[in-house]
């Protein structure tokens, strides 16, 4: 069974892919294409590593014609997504390009038609980038072809759907008590590309300023979203699966395929890695995200299980399993160390969980920002 670890070009003394198996896993997900970030980076050349945005490959035609091109990182020039592939294939082992595809700050500061426009008409996430824009779509499709084209056994494409409220930019502050249902309505897109496409989106819209703005003015947080809220964000999932089945016909046109990941689970439990209520399937919706409709869009899946629990890293693949249905291969993502997991059993009982709950692969995210000890734990789990 394919176990893979995801890693950084930049990562520590560079993206060196025996050192990288040596912890256990039989293939490498390297990021093709990332946004910016302050990382620890434990075992690096620098302790603290600063990201930007951008691709880690030359440009090429990949985005000729086309309004929005990605910056270029530091590097690129030296072709470091060729050079690992090179070594991957002297070693035998697959080599997976991962890309961060609609949240790019850079983009979108240069271009703020093309972020999200929340209820009040603000363009305030600039990382976001909608996915009802022709500009952005043509962008992601042209993203992953490019990443396709550097050699790649897979594309995984990271944020290939709407943004939530927070997590639109890398310095965020709020001493408003939001609660729930306001943070959800203030994240929730109602731009010229979107309205139109999404049913009852005027009153839609209506309602979310309407909740978001009773806060605003002092009233009390409220935790129920009205039904309007919701039914306008489970409608966008059609805008996102087919942006998915047109990126992933791009791939396979470059001999390569589409793994789609879902972030519902570090929606979730990004931060303490505790999450609460139903399995992350069923709030897929709250991203723009249909589990059930994108295995018929695309050949692979991949979740983020940030989970301290067991039962409910378990819990969380037979979900997404009983939606994807048996065709689509699943992908479980878990965490070898802080904040989710304490020991190299835990680590083994989380992954033996994932796979008899019907996922076919587990990987482990991220070499660059856990110590080696934590990485050790890997091996004990399994590949």
């Amino acid at each position: 069974m394919d176990s893979s670890l995801f890693a950084m070009v930049e990562g520590p003394r560079g993206a060196d892919a025996a050192r990288i198996l040596s912890h256990g896993v039989s293939s490498i997900t390297i990021g093709a294409a990332y946004h910016r970030a302050r990382d620890v980076t434990p075992h690096g050349t620098t302790r603290v590593t600063f990201r930007h945005d951008g691709v880690h490959f030359p440009l090429g035609d990949h985005f000729d014609g086309l309004r929005l091109v990605p910056p270029v990182q530091k590097g690129a020039d030296r072709e470091p997504i060729r050079a690992l592939r090179d070594e991957t294939r002297e070693l035998g082992v697959a080599l997976h390009g991962w890309g961060v595809f609609l949240h790019n700050t850079t983009l979108g500061l240069a271009f703020p038609d093309v972020t999200q426009e929340n209820c009040f008409g603000d363009r305030a996430a600039p990382a976001d980038l909608c996915p009802s824009h022709p500009d952005v779509r043509a962008y992601a499709v042209a993203l992953g072809r490019a990443i396709a084209r550097q050699g790649v056994d897979s594309v995984v494409a990271e944020s290939l759907h709407f943004g939530t409220f927070g997590h639109g930019y890398h310095h965020e502050r709020s001493f408003v008590d939001l609660g729930p249902a306001a943070e959800f309505a203030l994240g929730l897109c109602f731009c010229a590309h979107c309205l139109p496409r999404l049913p009852d989106a005027e009153k839609a819209r209506d309602v979310a300023a309407r909740l978001a703005g009773d806060v605003l003015d002092g009233g009390p947080p409220a935790s129920d979203l009205p039904g309007v809220l919701t039914e306008y964000a489970r409608a966008r999932a059609p805008i996102v699966t087919s942006l998915a089945a047109e990126v992933a016909a791009a791939v396979a046109a470059e001999g390569s395929q589409l793994t789609f990941l879902d972030l519902t689970g570090a929606v979730l439990g990004y931060a303490d890695g505790r999450p609460t209520g139903a399995p992350a399937a069923d709030s897929a919706w709250r991203i723009g995200v249909d589990p059930a409709a994108l295995g018929s869009a695309v050949p692979s899946y991949a979740i983020l299980c940030y989970a301290h629990d067991t039962v409910r890293v378990g819990e969380d693949v037979a979900a997404y399993r009983a939606a994807l249905g048996p065709d689509t291969a699943l992908r479980a993502v878990l965490r070898p160390g802080h904040p989710d997991t304490t020991s190299a059993g835990h680590l083994s009982a989380k992954a033996a969980a994932a796979r008899a709950s019907g996922a076919d692969a587990v990987d482990y995210y991220a070499y660059d920002l856990f110590p080696l000890p934590a990485l050790d734990r890997i091996r004990s789990a399994g590949a």
